[in-house]
């Protein structure tokens, strides 16, 4: 089959490769109908999140169809239609039973943390989905029906990006009326804005540089910064009478961008790529690092009041040591961050597409076949307009496209 395929940093390939199989009686055999291209997959291709082994399947994003199940699964059946989270969870450790899928005790066979498809070998080494079939562990857990309602095209975005958005807003901890910040408006941050609205946010502030993604965001009535043309900490508190918001949501994660241009980049970068990841390639004309990995945190410290809070769900690598703890703490503010435990609220996002409360597919804006995965994936890195989020669809020999 075919399959995107990590050989080193800065080297991914469309290769054949063999197809999956089952290897334990809680497994399923998924033939994938969709895909997708995530930031994180950027995060090791870049070299900011190491330790993909040569030879893994990228991709942690997907939907299909049950082709194969192991006897051990018992509420599903081969033919069933699902859509597959990303984190891989047992079900029934300590963690899971308390709605921490993340740090299930029992899904990463490499030993503690987080277990997920199309990662470093320290993430459980799973191949993922940017495949034509996929094998799902503990698949009773980690697969979710879908209901006819639901489509491809909406089931993709439930898969990883909308509930790590709601995550996101989950733990800001929002109460209705409050005032929130959302740094960066790609993918995730478009479902952040989204999920705050759900949660009874009063007012959201949306800061990016690229106006595509300002765009949409102003669709979903957000007040948007453009931190290339103004300083983003001082036009919040500005726009907030000086206070600053309730809650700040970093869904960038350690590529984040210093301001180039505008009253910001007069300013020093908060670190550098290598000082978050030694592995991180910070020159060439792809797959560069982001030339500060500590901008999202020290605006998100910056601009929130108070006493507020600062949700993190932007990736960082465990080699990441730079916080502005001082600051924060002289602050009193509350910190929470942390891998999304998609399996909480797969089902829940499920239905609130399927009862059309939210239609999800306003914010996929590229389609291609899977043939086509490399150029998706090079436009993606370049952060093309229009490139927010690349949907790949293993089964199908043609592309469609929209811009957001």
């Amino acid at each position: 089959m075919k399959a995107v395929v990590f050989h080193a940093i800065g080297d991914i390939r469309l290769d054949e490769v063999s197809e999956p199989s089952i290897e334990s009686e809680t497994d399923a055999i998924v033939r994938l109908t969709s895909s997708a291209i995530c930031g994180t997959d950027l995060h090791f291709i870049r070299g900011t999140m190491a330790g993909v082994e040569p030879g893994t399947i990228l991709g942690h994003e997907g939907v299909g169809v049950i082709e194969a199940l192991g006897d051990g699964v018992r509420n599903l059946e081969v033919g069933d239609r699902v859509v597959v989270p990303s984190t891989v969870a047992c079900g029934y450790c300590s963690y899971c039973r308390a709605g921490y899928y993340a740090q299930c005790d029992n899904a990463n066979p490499n030993g503690p943390g987080t277990a997920f498809y199309g990662g470093p070998k320290e993430a459980g080494g799973l191949n993922g989905m940017q495949a034509e079939k996929v094998r799902v562990p503990f698949a009773n857990v980690n697969l979710v029906k879908l209901p006819d309602e639901v489509s491809d095209d909406e089931a993709i975005l439930i898969s990883d990006i909308f509930p790590t958005g709601y995550f996101g807003a989950d733990l800001a901890d929002i109460k209705p009326g409050h005032t929130v910040a959302v740094l960066g408006c790609g993918p995730v941050g478009q479902f952040t804005i989204a999920s705050a609205k759900l949660l009874g946010a009063g007012r959201i502030f949306a800061i990016d540089q690229h106006e595509d993604r300002l765009a949409m965001a102003r669709a979903q009535g957000a007040e948007t910064v453009d931190f290339s043309r103004e300083d983003p900490v001082e036009t919040v508190k500005r726009l907030t009478g000086g206070v600053g918001v309730d809650a700040v949501i970093d869904a960038v994660g350690v590529d984040a961008q210093h301001a180039h241009d505008g009253p910001a980049a007069g300013k020093p970068a908060p670190g550098e790529a290598k000082d978050a990841s030694p592995a991180a390639r910070t020159d060439g004309p792809a797959w560069e690092a982001g030339d500060a990995p500590m901008q999202a945190l020290a605006w998100a410290v910056e601009m929130v009041a108070k006493a507020g809070t600062v949700s993190i769900i932007g990736v960082y690598p465990p080699t990441d040591n730079l916080f502005p703890i001082g600051a924060a703490m002289n602050k009193n503010l509350t910190i929470r961050m942390g891998n999304c435990n998609h399996r909480k609220y797969v089902p829940m996002l499920v239905e609130l597409v399927r009862s059309g409360q939210v239609v999800p597919t306003r914010i996929l804006t590229q389609r291609e076949p899977l043939a086509g995965v490399i150029d998706a994936y090079e436009a993606f890195d370049q952060r093309r307009p229009g490139w927010i989020k690349v949907e790949l669809q293993p089964g199908h020999a043609s592309a469609e496209g929209r811009n957001g």
